[in-house]
Order: structure tokens, then C-alpha cells, then sequence
């Protein structure tokens, strides 16, 4: 690379060549904690199952402001589609590409300089600055800023503030930031017939023809007409699998996998009863398991939020639209504990996809506006 690159850049291209697939870190931890270590951080590091995660601070003090991410990042896809190696950082036309580029090694480059940034110009800051980073929000997410997140709170440690890296903005940087989220649930359904010859259908049950009435009632029913913060709650279905192959043969079985995101006009609870009372009603026999991915949670306006306004004003011009659409991240494990949570990171147009890329200029802006936000909250 060349020498000419800031020091953002080339920490992002440090990060991208470390083929970091869920869950391996790949060695991306170890590169961010020697340089934090240098600043006066005290690391420590927290492997729960095949899980890499560390928690690092300076100071002993409030407020607490945690920079959240993640060093994992998601399959690299055919190979062949990709214009070049996916862990071999690229600059092309102003532009760098690699699997991690936007989400979220990016961010995590520009949460290392911003600190040093800051550090250098404010080093008796006020309050704490902490990392929580993990190597499994790609995945499962069960070993990772989850685990992190009830050592912490078993130990009566609090954070106050947390900046997480998601790519968060939209068509420039900033013009979206993240400060809620919707909730998870999902549910997999098994539904009994009875197997038997299509010619004969008095003498099997057709669980597909079964659920067809339910399955209808489902995709119709409005759960909540959201509110100024959430849009309204929404069920899909994602996969539905029955039959044996043959035109024949009326299948025994069926399973049916659905997914809600949901508002905070909704609970968990109040979702599985109408669910129920739905496939009861149809006369089905089923089973049916609930797997809750993360409750919603919402920042309002405050501390944080204001901050991250003014920052992404102060270096990019842009006025910013506070949103809560989108899929999961860790936020959803550090807002419970009270603390106040925001997303901003890059624009989220190439994430997951071949030739995942970010704008090199994108990057040094987002970490003055990370600079520029703990500025705002610790001096």
C-alpha cells in the first residue's frame, strides 16, 4: 500500500487482510489491542466458547464511552465475481475494497485513530473511553457481545454511551444514523398430516392444504400500526418445506420458518399468543419453536444523538436522519443495561455483497466525526 494512505486506511487494509470469517478473528483482535494498550488501555480479553472478544478501558470514571464492533465478517461468496482478492485490500479509484471494507473493519480502523486523535490533543479527558469488540455478531451471536455484555453487568460495570460501527448511512456518509432497533423473534413450525396416495385423499391429511388458511390469516394480519420512531411490525415467511418429490404421495408433514420484526408496540409474549391463537383456530397439529433474537430498543433524543448530530455536521455538512429500519446488531445487548446506543458507520449499499468497498475520503471523515464526538462528550 501505498505511504501516502492516513493512518485509517492503511489500520482497514491491515484488518481486511485477515480473513476474519465468522467466528475466526483471524488475528484482527490482537492488532487493535497493541495499539490501544500503547494509549493507556487496559485489555482484557474474554473467549467464551470459540469466541474472540476483548474489553478494554481507560480510565476508572464516568460517563463510560464504549466504541461496539465486530471483527467478523461474512463468507467472501464465489471468488470468481470478485475484481480482486476479498482479503487482499484493493484502492481503486479512490475507493478500497476487501470483505469487511464497509462492515465493519472500517469503522473499527476509524474508532482506533479517532481515539489516538483524541488522546493526543485531550489526554485527561473526562470519564472513560472502552472498546467492546467481538469476533461472532456475523454469527450466531451467542458467545460474543451477549457474553461480554452479562460479565460486565454481572461485575457492576456500566456503560454509559456506546458507538456502534454498523454501516449505518444510506446514499452519504451520515445522512442516516441508527439509534433503535426493531426486535427479533422467529418461529419454526411443524405441522402433522397423514401420508397417503394423492387418489385417495379420505384417507391421508394433507398438512399443506392445512395450513394454507392459517398461512393466509398470517400473512394478513396487521399487528400494530407502528409509531414515530418504529414502522409497523411485519411477519415473513422465509421457508417452507413439505412432500416427498413424487406428484403422488400427499406428504406426512410440513415445516414452515418465519421471522417478526418487531416494534415496542409489541412484546414477544403478546406476538406467540396471537400467533397460537391463529393455528389453533385453524385446527392444526403442530409444534411450534420460538427463538427470540434481541428485543427492540430505542435511543431518544439526548447526550449521544446530539453529539453524533453536531459531529457528522461539524465535518461532513450533512444534517442526519435518526432511523430504526434495518436488521439486528450487538446494540441490542447494550441498550437493556440503560445505556444510551448509536450506529454510524459508513454507507451500507455494498455490505455482504461481492466487491464489498468503501470510500477511502468516507473513511477519514468517519473517524473525525468519532473524534469529534468524544470531544463533544468527554471534555
Amino acid at each position: 500500500m501505498s505511504k501516502k494512505l492516513s493512518a485509517t486506511v492503511k489500520l482497514a487494509c491491515e484488518l481486511i487482510a485477515r480473513p476474519s470469517v465468522t467466528p475466526d478473528d483471524a488475528g484482527c483482535q490482537p492488532l487493535m489491542t497493541e495499539r490501544l494498550e500503547r494509549l493507556g488501555f487496559t485489555v482484557e480479553p474474554m473467549r467464551f466458547g470459540d469466541v474472540d472478544n476483548f474489553w478494554a478501558r481507560r480510565g476508572d470514571a464516568g460517563p463510560v464511552f464504549c466504541f461496539a464492533g465486530h471483527t467478523d465478517v461474512v463468507p467472501p461468496g464465489p471468488l470468481d465475481r470478485w475484481e480482486s482478492d476479498p482479503f487482499e485490500p484493493s484502492i481503486r479509484n479512490g475507493v478500497l475494497y476487501g470483505r469487511g471494507a464497509c462492515d465493519m473493519k472500517g469503522s473499527l480502523a476509524a474508532m482506533i485513530t479517532a481515539t489516538e486523535g483524541f488522546l493526543a490533543v485531550y489526554p485527561d479527558h473526562k470519564g472513560s473511553i472502552a472498546f467492546l469488540i467481538t469476533s461472532d455478531e456475523e454469527g450466531p451471536a451467542v458467545h460474543g457481545t451477549r457474553k461480554v455484555m452479562e460479565t460486565l453487568t454481572a461485575r457492576g460495570e456500566h456503560i454509559d454511551f456506546a458507538l456502534v460501527g454498523e454501516p449505518s448511512s444510506k446514499d452519504r456518509l451520515g445522512d442516516v444514523v441508527k439509534h433503535g432497533r426493531r426486535g427479533s423473534l422467529s418461529g419454526r413450525l411443524r405441522v402433522q398430516g397423514k401420508q397417503g396416495h394423492v387418489a385417495y385423499p379420505h384417507l391421508a391429511d394433507n398438512p399443506i392444504h392445512g395450513i394454507a388458511p392459517a398461512l393466509a390469516a398470517l400473512a394478513a394480519e396487521q399487528w400494530d400500526a407502528g409509531n414515530e420512531h418504529f414502522p409497523p411490525t411485519s411477519l415473513q415467511f422465509s421457508n417452507i418445506q413439505s412432500g416427498t418429490g413424487a406428484d403422488n404421495v400427499i406428504p406426512d408433514a410440513l415445516t414452515a420458518i418465519f421471522n417478526l420484526r418487531f416494534s415496542t408496540e409489541q412484546t414477544p409474549e403478546a406476538i406467540q399468543e396471537r400467533i397460537h391463537a391463529i393455528l389453533d383456530a385453524a385446527g392444526l397439529d403442530y409444534q411450534l419453536d420460538w427463538h427470540l433474537s434481541g428485543l427492540p430498543f430505542l435511543t431518544a433524543a439526548g447526550e449521544l444523538l446530539d453529539a453524533g448530530r453536531h459531529a457528522i455536521a461539524a465535518v461532513t455538512g450533512v444534517q442526519t436522519e435518526p432511523s430504526t429500519v434495518g436488521g439486528t446488531s450487538d446494540g441490542r445487548f447494550i441498550a437493556p443495561t440503560g445505556a444510551q446506543v448509536l450506529e454510524i458507520g459508513p454507507v451500507n449499499a455494498t455490505i455482504h455483497k461481492v466487491n464489498e468497498c468503501v470510500g477511502v475520503a468516507e473513511l477519514d471523515q468517519l473517524a473525525a466525526i468519532y473524534a469529534e464526538v468524544l470531544r463533544r462528550l468527554l471534555t
